[in-house]
């Protein structure tokens, strides 16, 4: 059965069970199997499938100690009526590409995809029994008590740049036995985005903004994680477990995988391409998490030709693809596209990992070096083996109006920022007529109406919900239901705090998640 331990080092194996529940290594590194990729996917068996029969197979490779009936639970409750399109993730061309679309789940982002299924997949661990005795988050607890429910709860706690929030809170909102609490850097999501969150229903939900960036929070996240001494406070007080919804979390990882091979299977099941050609895939990408899961499917037999990773102007992972130096010691931009605006790019660790041959000593050399000076330098021996995978490129906001505006007049697709900086890396390289190019697109144009009813010239009124209107009437595009409500939703919460104050908030909101 594979196992998981932290990228910093392999004392602890854990079953992927136990990796899903507790979300992060306790030295603060990611959680990885050594199996990955032992079982390869037979891609004949993956041609004319639907995309719930493709997340089985791909899922029970990934999550060996999931039983076939436990998955087909989650993935059927993941995928079903929430969905405005029944494949899921349906494949679009334009002009000579083909666009990969992730935004038709109920909160019109591509984290759907993975935060529909995580909820699921953690509830099946909630009777697992603590990975190691040192454990403090749940130490001196007897597997007896560990599978009475009602006797603690996991919380989860994410930091979010914009869209992973939203999507985390629908997923996990009066689950049973969980509880979720969001932070999201105050006035640098999107007002559709902020609103999304801020207006969630739920007893078990607490969103608050802080007052720093996305890398702030995260880090801060990060840092509460690995604190023993308060998650043995949050056990012993309220019985309480942290956990993670971030893509830090392999729950939340693995269903992003799933989406690679339903791209091929529908190129094979359309006939553009046969068994074993290979594909390009570009993917819009901050914290390295989407894209990861591209370089997870070729490690499992997806022939991609290569991962392209397109930045905005926060373009650190660029940088680093291009020279092997990773230095986050750089100004911060607010773009418009700013669930992209990142400069630590969490699962980067994960693909060093892999790509070093599992050298945990590396890693945790190289993470160490970030977290104190802000920067590291891979070997160059890793770095030629990165350029063999990864191309890239970046986008400047002004090139990103131009990729909406320019996709819809020449091919009457709509886009969002985020996509549109794909767009535009994918149109700055040369393609080779061969080798099929799929683009990832992430969001609904609607989560940014502005940014895009500017991009398209059009006359815009000053609320975000008219400009909605306005791209709906100048395109004839219907605004999905749920971003389109939120005009007369009632804001739930309003707490804005200090970075330094994120643990006590932390401490606040799982006493009041356990309150029935």
């Amino acid at each position: 059965m594979n196992t998981f331990h932290s990228t910093r080092s392999n004392a602890d194996q854990l079953t992927a069970k136990q990796a899903i529940r507790k979300g992060i290594a306790n030295d603060g590194g990611l959680f990885v199997s050594d199996s990955l990729g032992d079982v390869q996917i037979d891609l004949d068996a993956i041609t004319d499938k639907s995309y719930q029969d493709i997340a089985r197979i791909v899922l029970a490779a990934l999550l060996p100690d999931f039983t076939q009936t436990e998955l087909a639970e989650c993935i059927g409750g993941a995928y079903g009526p929430k969905w405005s399109d029944s494949g899921i993730t349906p494949l679009r061309p334009v002009a000579d590409d083909f666009v990969l679309e992730l935004f038709h789940g109920p909160t019109s982002a591509f984290k759907d995809i993975a935060l529909q299924m995580l909820p699921r997949l953690m509830a099946k661990t909630i009777a697992e029994p603590s990975p190691t005795a040192a454990d403090q988050s749940t130490s001196d607890q007897s597997n007896d008590a560990r599978t009475t429910p009602a006797k603690e709860r996991i919380m989860i706690l994410t930091a979010t740049s914009g869209d992973t929030g939203k999507a985390a809170l629908a997923g996990f909102s009066d689950a049973p036995d969980t509880a979720i609490t969001v932070f999201y850097p105050q006035g640098q999501v999107s007002p559709i985005q902020q609103l999304q969150m801020t207006t969630q229903l739920g007893s078990n939900v607490a969103v608050c903004a802080v007052k720093g960036n996305f890398d702030d929070a995260q880090s801060a996240v990060k840092d509460i994680f690995a604190d023993s001494d308060m998650a043995t406070d949050l056990y012993t007080d309220s019985k309480t477990i942290l956990s993670s919804a971030n893509s830090i979390n392999i729950g939340r990882l693995f269903p992003q995988v799933v989406y690679y091979f339903v791209a091929y299977s529908r190129l094979l099941t359309d006939q553009v391409i046969n068994v074993g050609d290979e594909v390009e895939f570009c993917v819009p990408t901050g914290n390295f998490g989407d894209v990861l899961a591209g370089y997870y499917a070729m490690r499992m037999g997806l022939p991609v030709a290569k991962l392209i990773v397109a930045s905005d102007t926060n373009n650190v992972l660029c940088d680093f693809l291009t020279t092997g130096i990773y230095d986050r010691n750089r100004p911060f931009f607010t773009t418009n596209s700013p669930s992209m605006d990142i400069l630590i790019s969490s699962n980067l660790e994960r693909m060093l990992y892999y790509l070093s041959d599992g050298d945990t000593e590396l890693i945790s050399s190289l993470m160490t070096d970030l977290k104190e000076t802000g920067r590291f330098e891979i070997p160059e021996t890793l770095k030629n083996k990165i350029s063999q995978i990864f191309s890239c490129g970046w986008t400047s906001e002004d090139q990103v109006k131009s990729a909406i505006h320019d996709c819809w007049e020449q091919h009457h697709y709509l886009i969002d920022p985020h996509t549109a900086c794909g767009y535009h890396v994918l149109n700055d390289m040369e393609a080779d007529p061969l080798t099929p190019r799929i683009l990832l697109s992430t969001a609904s144009p609607y989560k940014f109406p502005r940014v895009v009813g500017e991009s398209l010239n059009l006359k815009l009124p000053d609320n975000d919900f008219q400009c909605m209107d306005a791209v709906a009437d100048a395109t004839g595009i219907t605004p999905p239901s749920q971003l389109r409500f939120l005009e007369t939703a009632p804001v739930r919460f309003k707490d804005v705090i200090a970075i330094a104050d994120m643990k006590n908030y932390v401490r606040k909101a799982s006493t009041w998640a356990n309150h029935e």
